[in-house]
């Protein structure tokens, strides 16, 4: 078994994620049969096509199979991979302006087409057949260019797709009509009638098509307008500081592109410039609007020692920063990376369209068949025009486009509104699962609280005040690199208090330390430090002072015990606070259904204040990190889908053994890759906000996926002529095919909703 684990892990190690550019797909089926092609190879991992941006995520062993032999396999099914050497979008510009140019010549010669048959006779004149033919011609050979093309491609492979029956209806109406004006004759109906020609159906068929096309490449191109806009915050160039000959001026500006910045490089930023890459300050302090990535308004004070990320804006001063990361290492390249690759990744709502569309087209083929025989023989007049009719008119409607487009424009518009809201979801499968959680697993250090110690209460014997307490305290704890010594040095900075020179200084772990400041020792630390040197504890003439330091035992704070000269002090209380908005957050996800759980190593008394300041009833405490992986597969045994929510490394295998694990953004690296959620801002409304994107999002794949499959359920039917026989309708293909264009128009329009929707906590600030 050991092995066997062992063997998994080494062979997981050796996957690598690559994305092609595949042009030529126009339906969810060319997207199936690429999936399929791709898993039937050796060394294939998973094989991921999204027909929204035109993408085919791969994961892959090299040792197995090589880049080559993957796009060779994308295309033996007929679809071709543009420029494989390096990732790129979709040139939605150019396509779009390559559908404008051929969606405006078909209109132009469309329109008198459709005016003169639509006239029924009125505007007949002799040889009107050629007239329409002439008009026709270069629509259906130059505008209707692509869907032939497609099909003739797929042909060859032998496969079919929404080109096919694009193909096959515009060119049976179009044939037809042009075999009736060339021998008129051979068509010639019993008593002399001529039969009528069906121009009009072609040409306004694929005038229509491409309309909806052009608005559904419009609609598609804004899907990734958050992700467009990522990209475009990263600068292109930086101020980088050389060293100069020059003893005046030991360091030179230089305009540096990004690409040539490395690791340990200086960057001057000026006010209101972009900050190129990511870094710590060196020198000089200033406030940087970091609303890219947190969604927080206000602008952020840096100082030498804080951090900076590239595409953030420098407000008021000027610094200078050494770079820390470059490339793809990155706080914004790794948002980037994390948003494409949840754009590229399916819901597992998408398996019954998937297989719904995989077998569409050759149902769709033998229905538009057996329609036409049918009528042929069963119509009541002009059976052959009748039975024609029926068939191009099945062929048109029944695009499974808009089963394609149902969940992956979704999933696109929604991650990128989740990375708008400091929400990185990295797939789609991750999207929905969340929608779906019961309980809300939450860690107490650097997730409720702010994971920094701070003084929360200064208790003086009778022969001190706070502030002679705080100044001895923070004197001592000077040189301290303790959280706790930090903690006090901070609060005594915070009240403006000087601290005293220290001429001696010894820490004892696990107690305390010793210290010597204005000629006085000083000893400091837990209550074993106090009894080790026989500091009296129990007595004090001070009134309140044993009701004091019982209140701060009850809130589970630490107690640092000072003593001067041997005889006790005071106490100071050191205590992690909640943040500022955890009340809020367990609040809004008790409204929204869901239990919260808080998990953490703390001893019960203290685990349980903080619960009740943030108002969390259920806690397990006293658990130590290797266990936690534990509570959460307890929980998820009990029924509960859980969601598990913690920024430290012990927190990496609770948030693995999760449901979904939720990671915030300011914990480790590690934590961040155990996680399907990263939350970029240490903020746990947030964690209410991505469930609030993910039942939204869920909904709106619903109503797609109900729209595309109503629409063929309903229109399929009628355009077959079942409603001929009871009420004599039936479906003019011109209708067919504005109806088919409208439905993939339509799903992407619904999933576009998303960018303007807003979680309701937002709207009620």
């Amino acid at each position: 078994m050991e092995s066997t684990k062992a063997l998994k892990a080494h062979t997981n190690k050796k996957l690598k994620d690559i994305s092609f550019l595949v042009e030529g797909m126009e339906c969810a089926a060319c997207a199936v049969r690429i999936e399929k092609q791709l898993m039937k190879r050796d060394g294939v991992n998973t094989a991921s096509v999204n027909l929204a941006n035109h993408k085919a995520s791969i994961r892959y062993n090299p040792d197995q199979i090589s880049i080559e032999g993957l796009i060779s396999s994308i295309e033996k099914t007929g679809f071709s991979v543009p420029n494989p050497s390096q990732e790129q979008d979709l040139p939605s510009d150019d396509v779009y302006s390559t559908l404008f140019r051929r969606f405006l010549f078909a209109a132009i010669l469309t329109l008198p087409v459709f005016i003169i048959s639509m006239a029924h006779g009125a505007l007949d004149f002799h040889g009107v057949h050629w007239v329409l033919f002439g008009l026709t011609t270069p629509v259906v050979l130059f505008s209707g260019a692509p869907f032939f093309k497609g099909a003739v491609k797929l042909l060859k492979h032998g496969a079919a797709d929404m080109n096919t029956l694009i193909a096959l209806g515009v060119g049976t109406a179009y044939v037809y009509s042009t075999a009736v004006t060339i021998v008129p004759s051979y068509f010639q109906q019993p008593g002399g009638g001529m039969p009528g020609v069906y121009f009009e159906a072609a040409a306004v068929i694929i005038t229509l098509l491409l309309m909806g096309r052009l608005l559904e490449a419009r609609a598609k191109k804004k899907t990734g307008d958050a992700l467009t806009a990522l990209i475009a915050l990263q600068p292109k160039k930086a101020t980088r500081l050389v060293a100069s000959s020059t003893p005046k001026a030991p360091f030179k500006e230089e305009a540096t592109p990004i690409e040539a910045l490395s690791i340990g490089d200086l960057i001057l930023v000026k006010p209101g410039e972009q900050i190129a890459i990511d870094g710590e300050v060196t020198e000089g302090n200033s406030s940087v609007d970091e609303s890219m990535l947190t969604g927080e308004p206000l602008p952020v004070d840096k100082k030498e020692g804080d951090s900076v990320a590239g595409g953030t804006i420098n407000r008021t001063g000027s610094f200078i920063f050494r770079i820390t990361r470059t490339g793809q290492d990155t706080t914004l390249q790794q948002i980037i990376r994390l948003v494409e690759d949840a754009q590229g990744r399916k819901a597992p709502i998408q398996k019954l369209a998937d297989r719904v569309a995989g077998v569409f087209v050759p149902i769709v083929l033998v229905i538009a068949l057996a329609t036409f025989f049918i009528w042929l023989f069963v119509a009541p007049t002009d059976s052959f025009t009748f039975a024609l009719l029926a068939l191009v008119s099945v062929l048109i409607i029944a695009c499974p486009c808009a089963l394609g487009l149902a969940t992956p424009t979704a999933i696109m518009v929604a991650t990128g509104k989740a990375a708008e809201l400091g929400i990185l979801i990295k797939g789609g499968d991750a999207l929905e699962r969340l929608h779906r959680i019961t309980r809300v697993v939450l860690d107490k250090t650097g997730t409720l609280t702010v994971g920094k110690p701070k003084v929360t209460a200064i208790i003086p014997t009778s022969h001190f005040t706070e502030a002679e307490l705080l100044h001895i305290a923070a004197s001592a704890e000077q040189r301290s690199e303790h959280p706790i010594g930090k903690a006090i040095v901070q609060a005594a900075a915070s009240r403006a208090i000087d601290l005293s020179p220290v001429t001696s200084f010894s820490s004892m772990t696990g107690y305390g330390l010793q210290a010597v400041a204005d000629a006085k020792e000083i000893l400091m630390g837990n209550r074993a430090i106090m009894e080790l040197n026989e500091i009296p504890l129990s007595l004090d003439e001070h009134p309140d002072f044993l009701a004091k330091q019982q209140s701060i035992q009850d809130a589970g704070s630490t107690e640092i015990y000072v003593a001067v000269e041997d005889s006790l002090a005071g106490i100071i209380a050191v205590s992690d606070i909640p943040r500022v908005h955890s009340q809020e957050a367990v609040a809004l996800l008790t409204q929204q259904g869901i239990q919260v759980t808080m998990l953490t190593g703390d001893q019960q008394q203290t685990a349980q204040h903080i619960a009740a300041q943030v108002g969390i009833d259920h806690v397990v405490a006293d658990v130590r990190p290797k266990d936690k992986a534990s509570v959460v597969e307890s929980l998820k045994q009990e029924g509960n889908v859980v969601a598990m929510v913690g920024d430290g490394i012990n927190d990496a295998p609770a948030l693995a053994a999760s449901d979904i694990g939720i990671a915030i953004g300011a914990g480790t690296d590690v934590a961040i890759q155990a996680s399907d959620i990263t939350l970029i801002r240490d903020d746990l409304r947030t964690v209410t906000d991505s469930i609030s994107v993910s039942r939204r999002t869920m909904r709106t794949i619903k109503e797609n996926l109900f729209f595309a499959f109503i629409y063929n359920i309903i229109g399929i039917p009628i355009a077959a002529g079942i409603l001929y026989p009871i009420w004599g309708i039936t479906l003019n293909p011109m209708i067919a095919s504005a109806a088919m264009a409208l439905s993939s128009v339509s799903v992407v329009m619904n999933s576009l909703r998303l960018r303007s929707w807003h979680p309701k906590r937002l709207l009620n600030k």
